[in-house]
């Protein structure tokens, strides 16, 4: 064969083809990323196929309608959760050292994925009765134990006060984290949520060991 035949037909190269899996986390990351661009009702699915790089039809090969996609993206965002959670835990330390790592990953998370907090608010702020809002009140409410069971450890070890609240205690924690995002979405670019965060945490432990008894 002449070197002039080889150039004339060079290998075609087979096109990457992507498993199933492969491509529903693609599209739970973009629609967490175009949720950090626009509000989710924004998010169309013509949106997500152009930001992963496949035609409309394509998408719905891998998600029987817009709905599974949404129930894909809260599903991750349980799990992701969870696993912060654990590997907080895993970690080890006293409760308190293990609360603070919890904070401080979560506040992490968020500055990574703005558009976590955007879906999340966005749904629960929906009326009763939607889809997708039971999911959404499953992860934070799971989430919530969690951080109560870290503050009660922390009592029963002498840490942190026996008489304090720990549904309220847990409501400040999450509702710290909230603000933060808050503040970073108002002052964007001017509040670094990390560093904040840094600061912050500290009088959180000083309004918990400074419980009153009721």
């Amino acid at each position: 064969m002449s070197a002039t035949s080889i150039h004339e037909n060079p290998p075609v190269t087979p096109r990457q083809r992507h498993s199933t899996e492969e491509r529903r986390e693609e599209t739970i990351e973009a629609v967490i990323d175009l949720a950090s661009e626009r509000g989710p009702d924004g998010i169309t699915t013509q949106a997500i196929a152009m930001r992963i790089g496949v035609t409309h039809g394509a998408l719905f090969r891998h998600f029987p309608d817009k709905l599974s996609i949404w129930r894909a993206v809260f599903e991750w965002l349980g799990s992701r959760l969870g696993r912060i959670a654990d590997m907080a835990t895993a970690a080890g330390g006293s409760p308190l050292i293990v609360l603070e790592r919890l904070f401080h990953a979560q506040v992490d998370f968020v500055a990574q994925h703005p558009g976590v907090p955007r879906i999340l608010f966005h749904e629960l702020q929906r009326p009763a009765g939607s889809p997708l809002q039971a999911l959404a009140r499953n992860i934070v409410g799971g989430y919530r134990e969690r951080v109560k069971l870290l503050i009660a450890r922390a009592k029963a070890a002498g840490e942190l006060p026996h008489e304090l609240d720990e549904d309220a205690a847990a409501v400040l924690f999450i509702g710290m984290i909230q603000g933060l995002v808050v503040q970073s979405t108002l002052f964007s670019g001017a509040l670094d949520m990390r560093e904040t965060a840094r600061r912050v945490f500290p009088l959180l432990l000083d309004g918990y060991r400074g419980a009153k008894p009721s």
